[in-house]
């Protein structure tokens, strides 16, 4: 390897002609045969003409070929897996086309490039077969063919097979090579492209930046193919993408010898190099040239690059020396419309777009690899993009040949989108299992390889005795849990009483290197039925249109889009409090929402606050979003959502600083009724938030005795003369020193209540939760998707008319909150689709494979008398003197002894209102935890 080193002037230059790119444009329309019994090779398909014709680039599922689907809509398996593809073809396919070579290409070196394939293909020219085979999931299939091709019309046959190479994914659910998110397609996507190669020309060129230096390391690889040795000589140039200047180095004469040489060079960028980050993202060209002696043009290669390096300081995350906080979401090649990746820059400017209006900085490409055109999109957007390779096994190092595919993929994706800047970091894949020795052993293999990104061993695991710590090579470590407790909300929503004042810091403590939370959130909302019409590509959503079918069936179609509302207003505020506790963690160096955008696989798991398209469904707007995730963001800490008049609010405010620069500003605050007046307001002193830290802003304490009716108040605090805001609701109840129940007979006992109801009484019905025949009370909605995880109580939160007089002293919204978050826990969900003339007062909603009418509040008529019944427990003791508890009850009571509680329909008969109850005497205790969807 040959070393040199110069300093890289400002002097513009004006290099020699540039040799014009001798290609041919291979896309357009191919004759194409289906080959599902392997004949073709056998029967030399490569010399036969086929009839069909196919547009590529494309798939067979565009052009509709293979077997057309037969499914209807219906809530089963397979529908309810995944979008359904309309027409499928798994195997061997056949593509043909003619090629006609000038007088200025014959003779020549040749290489056929297809940008992305799956899985195995194979050429033939003129009925002879190629010695290459490739296999890349993730990089351009590339034939070479040395000995050229004489001027004339020439024969290209192409033998796609898409078919399960190598033992990747337990049933198939890698994002690389799935149906589940893309297709299973067969075809080629990108560029298509049949090229000349010069006798001399510069294969490959990897550029390592020294941000401290302010130089950059090129290693250019040379490659001879004239059969002797050659001399040359090589030039780079450096393009500011900015300015639009070139800088030039001076040329290097080199003799390369017949094959391959690799040059090495250091070059100084000059003190006024501009880096690159998620506030910067300056991207630079280099262009290397090469020239052998009596050319006059020169031929070229050129990469994108930035001045970038990521790093771990300890367990802090750093990019150039300052420290980042991802704030990710996964990204899992969900294309509903094509199934397949974007090709160009454009294809992904919407969803790049979308995730920075959003607040994040950082997508995680699960079990996949993108193509060329997302980095270069990511480079612009100053996005920090970790990769995958393409594996999610619970097999791993169990078949040599997978594990020798995937150090191949290693090597192909760092040397073909190595050079990005927003190509960060990389795991050998998501969840693997179980042999951890050969997966340390391939991170170390990758950091020895190349130095430009960090690497850790998996997004992940649940092998026993892995997984709640980094790996002995791991750079990063992603989880969901350590020795110490979750790092998710998943491990507490439904556990543990509602307070802003935790974090994961506990949990966090003895970790030595950057740690991110592993898909966070994963709550699922309701299907959005409006968004069946988008659905125009070569995908069917038979899922989504069971769903729409079985609510017409059960005449609850009207309410679809406030199931969407209510569910979808839930997993809002649950995401924001899980985006909250990491960023309060000062160990944490981010985490990785699963997901912004739905999934459309595994059970339908739609738990985006955007849909599969990236397009928002009206649940929050990414400004509100914004306020708690960005690269600065205001938080609280308060020991509880829910208060009784004769307590007082403490809140202690801090900054989360991960923006571009220290900040000294004053926090104003306030707390706000309903209406947006201010009850009471100040502002803390100026203090200095450092980049990259959690500053305390101060404390604030109010009494609430102010307070004089039962109310829901806005804690807001402001940054003064920025953008930066944020706001939590709390729940003020004043004391009740006792409820009057008036003509209201309140009671436990079904035996009381019948006896009463049969005199005519008004009842309120409210027995021991634990007696009560129906579903589990939970405070978070489904997790992830009720297909995928069946194993759960299934409801997906509360809803309610705010405006009904039952709830008129008990302020709430339509969906849940975290008042609710006792009254829920301490209830059962019952069935109410064999009690249509009972009226829900508070609702649940169902999770979509079932769509039942639930409830745990109704009224009804019964016997001679009107009836109340709560199966949200408001009498028992330990429950019934807690404020939220008192000011439902007490809302109720109001209403019953008003004239307007006046239950119409069909009564409601002793046995089906006894057949809610366990058999007398008995109780039950339904208590699911976090990890129990996993058993």
């Amino acid at each position: 390897m040959e070393k040199v080193k110069y300093y890289l002037g400002i002097i513009l230059f004006v290099l020699g002609a540039s040799v014009q790119a001798q290609t041919i444009d291979l896309s357009g329309e191919w004759k194409i045969a289906l080959d599902s019994t392997d004949r073709g090779e056998r029967e030399e398909w490569y010399k036969k003409e086929f009839a069909q014709t196919v547009s590529l680039p494309g798939t067979t599922d565009d052009a509709g070929l293979g077997t057309p689907n037969s499914l209807a809509p219906a809530l089963e398996k397979p529908q309810l897996l995944r979008l359904t593809r309309k027409h499928a073809y798994i195997g061997a396919a056949w593509y043909a086309r003619e090629v006609e070579i000038p007088e200025s290409m014959a003779g020549k070196p040749l290489v056929f490039s297809f940008e992305r394939v799956m899985w195995r293909s194979e050429l033939w020219v003129d009925g002879v077969k190629r010695p290459q085979v490739e296999e890349s999931l993730t990089t351009p299939h590339c034939f070479e063919m040395p000995e050229g091709l004489s001027a004339g019309k020439h024969s290209l046959v192409l033998r796609i097979d898409n078919r399960k190479l190598y033992d990747i994914s337990e049933n198939n659910l890698a994002h690389a090579y799935t149906n589940d998110t893309q297709i299973m397609w067969n075809g080629v996507l990108g560029k298509m492209i049949l090229k000349v190669l010069p006798e001399v020309y510069v294969k490959q060129v990897d550029v390592y930046p020294d941000v401290e230096r302010k130089q950059i390391r090129v290693v250019a690889g040379l490659e001879n193919t004239s059969g002797k040795q050659k001399r040359a000589k090589l030039v780079f140039r450096i393009k500011d993408n900015v300015s639009g200047t070139e800088k030039r180095m001076p040329e290097m004469n080199v003799l390369v010898p017949d094959g391959r040489k690799q040059i090495e060079a250091e070059y100084a960028m000059g003190e006024d190099v501009a880096l690159w980050d998620e506030f910067s993202p300056v991207v630079y060209t280099l262009i290397a040239g090469v020239r052998t002696h009596g050319q006059k043009a020169v031929q070229e290669n050129e990469v994108s690059f930035g001045m970038r390096e990521v790093s771990a300081d300890g367990n802090h995350l750093t990019v150039n020396g300052n420290r980042v906080f991802l704030r990710g979401t996964l990204e899992c090649c969900v294309f509903p419309l094509t199934g397949t990746p974007p090709v160009t820059e454009e294809g992904w400017m919407k969803e790049f777009a979308a995730a920075k209006d959003w607040g994040l900085n950082h997508l995680r490409f699960h079990s996949w690899c993108p193509p060329e055109a997302a980095f270069r999109a990511a480079d612009k957007m100053g996005l920090y993009l970790q990769v995958e390779l393409p594996n999610w096994s619970l097999s791993v190092g169990k078949d040599k040949e997978t594990v020798r595919f995937l150090y191949s993929e290693f090597d192909r994706i760092v040397r073909s989108y190595g050079n990005h800047p927003s190509f960060c970091l990389l795991t050998a894949g998501n969840e693997l299992q179980p042999d951890f020795d050969l997966l340390n052993e391939m991170v170390a293999y990758m950091k020895a390889k190349d130095s430009r990104h960090l690497y850790a061993t998996t997004s992940f695991t649940f092998e026993k005795g892995h997984g709640a710590r980094p790996e002995p090579q791991d750079q990063f470590f992603i989880t969901q849990w350590t020795e110490r407790g979750w790092v998710r909300g998943q491990g507490g929503f439904d556990q543990d009483f509602p307070c802003s004042d935790k974090d994961y810091r506990q949990a966090a403590k003895d970790i030595r290197v950057p740690l991110i939370s592993h898909e966070i959130g994963q709550y699922a909302v309701y299907p959005d039925m409006k968004e069946i019409a988008r659905y125009t590509g070569v995908l069917d959503p038979l899922n989504f249109k069971a769903v729409k079918k079985d609510l017409e069936k059960k005449g609850l179609f009207e309410k679809a889009g406030q199931y969407l509302e209510a569910s979808g207003k839930l997993a809002v505020k649950l995401y924001k409090e899980e985006i909250e506790r990491a960023m309060k963690t000062p160990q944490f160096s981010g985490f990785q929402l699963l997901g912004l955008s739905d999934f459309s696989g595994q059970g339908t798991a739609l738990v985006g606050l955007l849909n599969s398209f990236w397009e928002s469904k009206g649940l929050t707007d990414s400004r509100t979003f914004r306020q708690f995730c960005a690269p600065l963001v205001l938080l609280s800490r308060f020991e509880k959502a829910v208060y009784s008049g004769s307590e007082s609010f403490s809140a202690w405010v801090e900054i989360a600083n991960y923006s571009n620069a220290g900040v000294r500003k004053s926090v104003s605050w306030s707390l706000k009724d309903k209406n947006g007046v201010a009850l009471f307001e100040g502002k803390l002193p100026a203090v200095t938030a450092s980049k990259g830290t959690v500053t305390s802003a101060g404390s604030v304490c109010v009494a609430l005795n102010k307070v004089s009716e039962a109310s829901r108040l806005t804690f807001e605090v402001e940054m003064e003369g920025t953008e930066w805001k944020n706001s939590w609701n709390i729940w003020v109840y004043p004391e009740l020193d006792s409820l009057d129940s008036g003509e209201v007979v309140v009671t436990q006992d079904v035996d009381k209540a019948l006896a009463s109801l049969e005199e005519g009484c008004k009842v309120l019905f409210s027995p021991s939760y634990k007696c009560v025949k129906g579903l589990e009370g939970k405070f978070v909605p489904v997790f992830w998707s009720p297909v995928h995880f069946p194993k759960q109580a299934g409801t997906m939160g509360l809803l309610c008319d705010p405006s009904h007089p039952a709830l008129r002293f008990f302020p709430t919204d339509m969906h849940t909150d975290w008042q609710w978050w006792r009254l829920v826990k301490n209830s059962r969900v019952v069935v109410l689709d064999s009690l249509r003339s009972v009226t829900p007062i508070i609702e649940s909603v169902d999770n979509f494979t079932n769509n039942r009418r639930l409830a745990s509040v109704f009224e009804a008529r019964c016997g001679k008398g009107s009836l109340m019944v709560s199966t949200m427990d408001l009498l028992s003791d330990g429950i019934a003197d807690k404020p939220e508890v008192k000011q439902l009850l007490y809302s109720l009571l109001r209403y019953m002894n008003s004239s307007e509680f006046h239950p119409a329909g069909k009564p409601v008969t002793a046995e089906e209102l006894r057949s809610l109850l366990l058999p007398q005497g008995k109780e039950e205790v339904q208590q699911t935890d976090a990890t129990s969807i996993y058993n």
